[in-house]
């Protein structure tokens, strides 16, 4: 499937910014399942200092803001081709080493109610595919999707505990079980094609984990599915913090507002 991608992130001050830098990771790569045939990339307000592929693999661009700017834009736009892979990434790539996916973060350090999850898992699956599906639909059975309810610092544990949450919490969730399991675990973001949806307010993010037969296989806990051709994948981290599309630093105490605005269509 060719999809065509849209996605611009503006953020606005309420007093001029004298410093800030800004990690973003917008730029998807060719990898097992997508081919990437064009992508570019427009920065208003501010400029990029250097780019490079960081510890996940991940492509990484580091953006200033112009000095005396109240606010940024950064817009892309491209082309990928994908493939339905059945969610399967396969072999490992990067220079973190596997073991580095089974340390917990803040946002998904297994509390109490995390470790009753996994525990109620139990043993009895065919495969371990099926133990993860199985581990999938019980996170969505007891989180229910609702927009608004949490946020970029959610840790796993407060998300299962308030029943509610978004993308973000599913995964972290999922991650933070299959990591008491004794799997690698990672995070990733990136785009998702809706049916009769195609603007959309965010990207979208889901898990993998690493199976000793298969390597790396995603699993959205959002949708119920393992990710298939419409998904596009951008960037991968143990949690959120490592994976995000746009994050950084800034001197001063101006307020921040951020809008995102992502078109995803065949």
């Amino acid at each position: 499937m060719l999809l065509k991608i849209s996605h611009t992130t503006h953020y606005s001050y309420d007093s001029p910014v004298e410093y800030a830098l800004q990690q973003a990771r917008l730029r998807p790569k060719s990898r097992a399942g997508q081919s990437v045939i064009s992508w570019n990339m427009k920065l208003e307000g501010a400029e990029e200092q250097v780019r490079y592929d960081d510890e996940y693999n991940n492509h990484v661009i580091l953006l200033s803001i112009l000095p005396g700017q109240s606010g940024f834009s950064v817009h892309c736009d491209g082309e990928v081709e994908t493939a339905d892979n059945a969610g399967i990434v396969g072999t490992h790539g990067g220079f973190a080493p596997l073991w580095h996916f089974k340390r917990s973060t803040d946002l998904t350090k297994a509390g109490p109610l995390v470790k009753a999850l996994a525990k109620q898992l139990g043993t009895d699956f065919a495969n371990d595919i099926e133990r993860f599906h199985t581990l999938s639909h019980v996170i969505s059975s007891k989180v229910a999707y609702e927009i608004g309810t949490t946020d970029t610092t959610t840790v796993a544990e407060a998300a299962l505990e308030r029943k509610h949450g978004v993308c973000q919490d599913h995964a972290h969730i999922f991650i933070a079980c299959a990591r008491i399991l004794g799997f690698p675990a990672r995070y990733v973001s990136g785009y998702l094609m809706i049916d009769d949806m195609v603007d959309q307010d965010a990207t979208h993010a889901w898990a993998e984990v690493h199976l000793p037969d298969l390597g790396w296989v995603g699993f959205d806990v959002s949708n119920g599915i393992s990710p298939d051709e419409r998904y596009v994948r951008v960037a991968t981290g143990l949690d959120y913090h490592e994976a995000a599309p746009v994050s950084g630093i800034r001197l001063g105490n101006s307020v921040e507002t951020m809008i995102v605005s992502i078109q995803v269509q065949q």
